[in-house]
């Protein structure tokens, strides 16, 4: 993979894609703190804990990132996790987050490209993706249109913010 990556959306918007670095750290703080309470609520993590952040910049726990950014900003983070022990060595998990005025606009294929491709430089077997049903719709067709393939639902599992259920569809992908 060769970085910086120029791209071009569907908008006709021009975005560089490129790896998370330490010098991002304030920036990437920009970014989630631009996130929606919403968009964070159904995040694993807690982005505006600087620990997290800090955690990702330097690439700890087996987290690869690449961000995208668009005026100097950064308007999409997508992350890697890895396992380098243990039964759940050969899989990677992915978890993409663009800005509501990016999305829609093929910027989290792009990213997620990169990801699969950068699983499998790194000898990976399976990737996993987790969605929120009736949240994140849009990243679902665009994970199935990447051979993500449905694993499984967990019915009524995930609580948003105003108390309501909803599904969660994990999918994966094979990689060859």
């Amino acid at each position: 993979m060769k970085y910086p990556k120029e791209v071009v959306l569907k908008n006709c918007t021009e975005v560089t894609i490129r790896p998370l670095e330490i010098k991002d750290e304030q920036a990437l703080r920009e970014f989630y703190s631009q996130a929606s309470e919403e968009d964070r609520w159904f995040m694993r993590f807690d982005v505006m804990d600087p620990a997290v952040i800090r955690g990702w910049v330097e690439g700890k726990d087996g987290v690869f990132s690449i961000i995208a950014e668009c005026g100097g900003h950064i308007t999409a983070h997508a992350r890697l996790h890895t396992h380098t022990f243990g039964c759940y060595q050969h899989q990677g998990r992915l978890r993409i987050i663009v800005l509501p005025e990016f999305r829609q606009k093929r910027l989290g294929s792009w990213m997620l490209l990169d990801l699969i491709h950068l699983a499998m430089d790194k000898g990976l077997r399976d990737l996993r993706a987790d969605f929120v049903v009736g949240i994140e719709d849009a990243a679902i067709e665009a994970a199935c249109k990447l051979d993500f393939f449905k694993k499984a639902v967990l019915e009524d599992f995930i609580i948003d913010p105003q108390g309501q259920l909803h599904d969660l569809l994990i999918m994966t992908k094979h990689l060859h």
